[in-house]
């Protein structure tokens, strides 16, 4: 199997997650009237950048990066990756509707009110994710050796989480 596919392999659970967030945002712009290109265009300059960063929170997971069943590490993950992706949208959704490239006029401020918006993500987050990226890594792990070590990773956790119990 080649490094693309197992790389592949261990990002989509994020990478899926991520672009969820962005198509629910587009079908919440639809749903309180916003023109279907705008929808549209919210569900892709929102879902991309999420579906990339996502994939990314995915492989430092799966790598033993970033720890298992902690809150912390996909907040602080999130306090950055969450105000960037909103910027992207916020600038991209007007160049693609055809109103040229726009950041928002208080530029820190609008950083900061993401900041705070973003654990509320992490949260949704991390918990869709927690229950994807086992099953999906248990299903490609007998072929992909990181994410039969992520599994095992979980496996380890789940006896540690008994034994404290």
């Amino acid at each position: 199997m080649s490094n693309g596919k197992r790389l592949l392999e261990l990002v989509l659970p994020g990478a899926l997650t991520g672009f969820a967030a962005g198509v629910v945002a587009g079908g919440l712009a639809a749903v309180v009237g916003q023109p279907a290109g705008w929808a549209l265009a919210t569900m892709l300059t929102l879902g991309i950048p999420l579906a990339v960063f996502g994939g990314g929170y995915s492989w430092l997971l799966a790598t033993g990066r970033v720890r298992l069943g902690g809150f912390a590490p996909a907040a602080l993950y999130w306090l950055v990756a969450f105000p960037v992706a909103r910027l992207l949208h916020e600038a991209m959704v007007h160049l693609v509707l055809g109103g040229g490239f726009t950041l928002p006029d208080d530029i820190l401020g609008f950083l900061a009110y993401q900041g705070i918006v973003s654990a509320g993500f992490a949260i949704g987050f991390l918990w869709l994710h927690e229950r994807l990226a086992p099953r999906w890594w248990t299903r490609v792990g007998p072929n992909n050796p990181e994410a039969a070590a992520a599994v095992d990773r979980y496996l380890a956790h789940a006896r540690t989480i008994r034994r404290r119990a």
